[in-house]
């Protein structure tokens, strides 16, 4: 029986051990987040990246334990400090863990909005975003919620099928932040005479080095997500890196090698894979990869050069939004077993949960977005726009010499 106790003990100590160390690294991605904002921005907009990648982060963790967990798992923390330490106190890491992923969806919208956006209503945004919109579709798909997953299940002979977020975390940020763009608008300066005017990053070496951080802590994102030890694959870290790899090269070819498109190819690959990253085989990982670097380059430079409000800074609506769904597709494709993946999965229900997540990002941006839009306002005033957010905002330069 000691034994017995004893292997319980240790089991409860490296599950809880192997998810804090997840949860470290998606922590550490929104380092990654700050520095290809920072990067991508103009010099006057520099603190104002890392200012609000840092304060979403502190709302996302409120509002996430208060009230999304409990809405997205049906669980709370109203217990002794005692009762929560059961197990080694692995709930209070897999919230940890899940926490990260909710504060995601706001620094994917920052990178988006930057550059012209007030600081409190887009803080206010991230928190109802964070603690009602998303943990009402994340529910829905990882805990089974409100029925859908059963109704596929029943339906197509298998449910939902998103290991790491594809759809839940990435193509739902990218739809929300797609809303908030369209009705800020975009940045002054930005279209003249019906042509793009281009606006160079300020720091190629801050995108690079935000870009590196986010792919590092992007094997945390997907192999962790097995949530214990036993779970773990390395089938979810090959994929990840072969997916990563496609999305670099064809980046590369497509985007002429332009630094921003090369070194944002591996996030979208990245993105991509996080549905199907525990199913599909590593060839089908790399094409879905390169797909995805190709949606990003292509899908972006139309989107810049034909849809005038659609002035999106880092790309964020191509790169989490659009690969996203194509994430949750591809694992309904490539995760087949007559294409080298493990099976158990339905084209079908992928594209019905794919959409079903585009649906309640929008609709659920349209209420928070539309509503704060004509309570207070999204926008900075012109005269704040161009003396740029730094100054405007947070009255302080990136440098002594702003």
């Amino acid at each position: 029986m000691d034994i017995t106790s004893a292997v319980e003990t240790l089991t409860q100590s490296a599950n809880t051990l192997f998810l804090l160390i997840g949860a470290i690294m998606v922590l550490a991605m929104h380092a990654g987040f700050a520095f290809l904002e920072v990067g991508t921005v103009r010099h006057k907009n520099q603190v104002n990246a890392l200012v609000k990648i840092m304060t979403d982060f502190g709302v996302s963790a409120l509002v996430y334990f208060f009230v999304g967990y409990h809405i997205a798992y049906g669980t709370h923390f109203f217990h002794s400090a005692e009762a929560l330490t059961v197990g080694n106190g692995y709930a209070l890491v897999k919230f940890f863990f899940l926490m990260t992923f909710a504060a995601a969806i706001p620094a994917i919208i920052s990178g988006g909005i930057a550059e012209r956006a007030r600081f409190y209503p887009m803080l206010i945004a991230a928190a109802v975003i964070v603690g009602v919109v998303y943990p009402f579709f994340e529910g829905i798909v990882w805990n089974g919620n409100l029925g859908l997953q059963d109704w596929l299940a029943a339906t197509f002979g298998a449910g939902f099928h998103d290991f790491a977020g594809s759809v839940v975390v990435h193509a739902f940020g990218g739809w929300v932040a797609l809303v908030a763009l369209l009705l800020l608008g975009a940045r002054r300066g930005r279209y003249r005479g019906g042509k793009v005017v281009a606006f160079a990053p300020s720091n190629i070496p801050f995108l690079s080095l935000g870009a590196w951080i986010l792919t590092i802590g992007w094997f945390g994102f997907n192999v962790m997500s097995a949530q214990t030890l036993d779970g773990i694959s390395g089938l979810v870290a090959v994929n990840s890196l072969m997916a990563m790899v496609g999305g670099i090269l064809v980046s590369m070819v497509l985007g002429r090698k332009d630094p921003g498109f090369i070194h944002n190819g591996p996030l979208a690959g990245l993105v991509a894979v996080c549905a199907g990253s525990d199913l599909m085989h590593p060839i089908g990982a790399l094409i879905t990869g390169g797909v995805a670097g190709a949606l990003f380059v292509v899908l972006f430079e139309w989107a810049q050069n034909r849809i005038e409000r659609l002035d999106d800074v880092l790309g964020v609506w191509p790169l989490h939004g659009v690969c996203g769904v194509w994430g949750g597709i591809a694992a309904g494709i490539f995760g087949q077993s007559w294409l080298g993946g493990l099976g158990g999965v339905s084209l079908m229900a992928q594209l019905i949960g794919s959409l079903a997540g585009v649906a309640v990002a929008v609709i659920g941006a349209l209420a928070v977005y539309g509503v704060i839009a004509r309570v207070a306002g999204l926008r900075l005033s012109e005269e704040d726009e161009f003396n740029g957010a730094d100054l405007s905002i947070h009255h302080i330069g990136a440098t002594s010499m702003d």
